[in-house]
């Protein structure tokens, strides 16, 4: 399990360029489904064909990052952010550039504005960069991927590769099931969760469940919510754009009291997942999530625990198993 995060990790794509971590994903679950195809948006489905209830397990494969938006007449880097990105935490990090090129993220002040922040690829022109950069090349923090002590992880981008690899361990160990799976690999959820609607709208399924990274109220300045990392599976009630349906969250909690899987209850006060998009798409879902908790979402320090992650993958194993009514 670990092998396959560290790999899924090293592929940049930030929203709207998700080709090359698709095709990645679409080796490791094609042999445990029926079918795997895209949609004209970029999403992947991997379909595990069965007779019962339409049944969608949805992980977002993007990244938040950056485009290249205007290059100086030093040959410094301007760019504009995709998705939620901390230009704060950013700071003096290493980043790279889709075509490899290498530099580094600067605050331009001290008041730590977005527009002030620039990117030095070591040129000393712009006819310099234009060799090397053009606009709307897209970049990202360097990928990191560091043990810690226990089972602890930290490095970039957990959220949601971590998530995609919760839906791949679980395709693998799903011995039976009479429910018609749809695991759904979505785009550009980052940037307004857009891959989502049109994947829910095309398959109409009865539930969706998706897998996310969640915030922890466990470190000082946090703030105040019932996860923890080391916790369990977290399984959510609600966050800024969904309140789960009660029937699949007291689902979830059954499954795992049953198996003994270790899990925590989740309300998130700020931000959203695929749930809300899939729920409000086409005639609506019964919707629920299973969440992985994360230290420090966002940035190049996002940490997890992998004995969270397994507890994610026996629930979500065990629910696409389960027979919904």
């Amino acid at each position: 399990m670990t092998e396959l995060v560290k790999k899924l990790m090293k592929i940049p794509a930030v929203s709207g360029r998700e080709a090359s971590i698709a095709e990645v994903i679409k080796a490791e679950i094609s042999p445990y489904c029926d079918e795997v195809y895209t949609d004209n948006l970029g999403n992947l489905y991997a379909h595990k064909k069965g007779s019962g209830k339409k049944v969608i397990f949805a992980a977002h494969m993007d990244e938040i990052g950056f485009f290249v938006s205007y290059i100086e007449g030093s040959g410094l880097v301007r760019v504009t952010p995709v998705g939620g990105f901390n230009y704060t935490a950013a700071a003096y990090s290493g980043v790279t550039f889709e075509n490899g090129v290498h530099g580094v993220m600067i605050p331009g002040g001290d008041d730590g504005k977005s527009d002030k922040y620039f990117i030095d690829i070591g040129t000393t022109s712009r006819k310099q960069t234009e060799k090397k950069l053009a606009i709307g090349e897209f970049g990202t923090l360097d990928r990191t991927f560091t043990k810690l002590a226990g089972k602890r992880y930290s490095g970039r981008p957990f959220d949601d590769r971590i998530g995609c690899a919760v839906l791949i361990e679980a395709a693998k160990q799903i011995k039976s099931t009479e429910n018609d799976l749809y695991f759904v690999f979505t785009v550009q959820e980052e940037v307004g969760c857009r891959g989502a609607f049109p994947a829910a709208y095309n398959l109409e399924a009865d539930y969706a469940i998706a897998v996310d990274v969640t915030s922890t109220g466990d470190v000082p300045g946090s703030k105040t919510m019932a996860v923890k990392l080391g916790g369990g599976a977290a399984v959510k009630i609600r966050d800024n754009s969904v309140i789960c349906d009660r029937h699949v969250v007291d689902l979830l909690k059954g499954i795992a009291e049953e198996n003994k899987i270790k899990y925590q209850l989740e309300i998130l006060e700020r931000g959203g997942t695929d749930t809300g998009a899939i729920q409000r798409s086409g005639r609506g879902a019964r919707v629920g999530a299973v969440s992985v908790p994360t230290r420090y979402i966002h940035t190049a320090a996002e940490t997890v625990d992998m004995g969270d992650v397994s507890a994610c993958v026996k629930l979500v194993s065990l629910a696409a198993q389960t027979k919904f009514e």
